[in-house]
């Protein structure tokens, strides 16, 4: 797969928060083309190790070419990331030196017009799957959802102030024939939208955002893989991880505050009950973002948020 590439955002600001150790082990549970992974194995040598995940057969094939000089270092499974726990027990890890979690979908994804992510691919298949295997896909979930559901998805998951109206017009354009491309798909949103609320962003921008989210679960589980996830690393141990819209971010935020809370007891009892410790300490205390140089490189990292949190006990 020569042709994956993905440049990875705020690599610098991701590799000096995750503070790298020789001879430490590493989580990268989005691994994509593994431009952070490339450097945490580069700057961890000659002994460190990363174990990785990704559901991508593309994303795999091209990280482990990447990776190639780095042999017997590394291990990449095809799974969730939010299957950690059976990935690290299948690789016989107990705790980890850090984890970095990529969130944003590759540029060779969005450019293939055969994966369907890019409302800019008006012939691309209604796809949008991470994993080419699994049966859900766009183009089954806009012609066979129910209008309220495909309703919901766009409000909560794009926070498309004109969810039900794309949502009927999509029910409406179906029973004429089956929608399979992205191109139809946009037609019938920017007809739902009224034109003076079309200035600015794409108006089908939030409405492919929603429906990529549903098809591949990306928030399902994400709070409680968080916490856990970060409870695998060792003392001094970090956590960085990239979102590119404020549901990830707001998951993550809310994740990191529990983790550092020393108790979560009604503050109206007299004593703790919970038994609850500080676990983590905040690092970025408020979110990073990229640069302005770095924008103008990569338009793709202006709307990235960076949060980093040190594991304490």
């Amino acid at each position: 797969m020569s042709g994956f590439a993905h440049i990875p955002v705020m690599l610098e600001e991701c590799l000096q928060g995750l503070n790298l150790k020789d001879g430490g082990t590493y989580f990268d549970g989005t691994i994509g083309g593994a431009g952070h992974s490339y450097e945490i194995l580069k700057r961890t040598s000659p002994n460190g190790k990363l174990i990785a995940t990704d559901l991508d057969d593309d994303a795999i094939a091209a990280a482990t070419e990447r990776l190639k000089e780095f042999k017997n270092r590394f291990i990449i499974y095809k799974s969730n990331y939010k299957d950690y726990g059976s990935v690290l027990e299948q690789a016989g890890v107990d705790g980890l030196d850090g984890v970095i979690l990529d969130f944003g979908i590759s540029s060779w994804q969005i450019d293939s017009e055969e994966r369907g992510f890019s409302y800019m691919k008006a012939a691309a298949p209604l796809d949008m799957r991470m994993d080419r295997t699994q049966s859900l896909t766009a183009e089954v979930l806009i012609n066979e959802y129910p209008q309220k559901e495909i309703a919901q998805i766009l409000k909560q998951y794009g926070e498309e102030q004109f969810a039900g109206a794309i949502a009927a017009k999509i029910v409406k354009a179906r029973e004429q024939k089956r929608l399979t491309t992205c191109g139809e798909l946009v037609k019938i949103i920017e007809e739902a939208i009224p034109q003076k609320f079309q200035i600015g962003a794409p108006a089908a921008r939030k409405s492919f955002q929603a429906i990529r989210i549903a098809v591949n679960g990306e928030l399902n589980g994400l709070y409680d893989c968080v916490v856990g996830i970060t409870r695998k690393l060792k003392k001094g141990g970090r956590i960085a991880i990239l979102t590119f819209h404020s549901l990830e971010d707001r998951i993550v935020k809310q994740a990191f505050r529990f983790l550092e809370a020393d108790c979560i007891c009604d503050k109206s009892l007299p004593v703790c009950t919970c038994g609850k410790k500080k676990e983590i300490e905040i690092i970025t205390k408020k979110p990073v973002t990229a640069s302005i140089n770095e924008i103008a490189m990569n338009s793709r990292s202006k709307c990235a948020k960076l949060r980093i949190a040190e594991k304490i006990i």
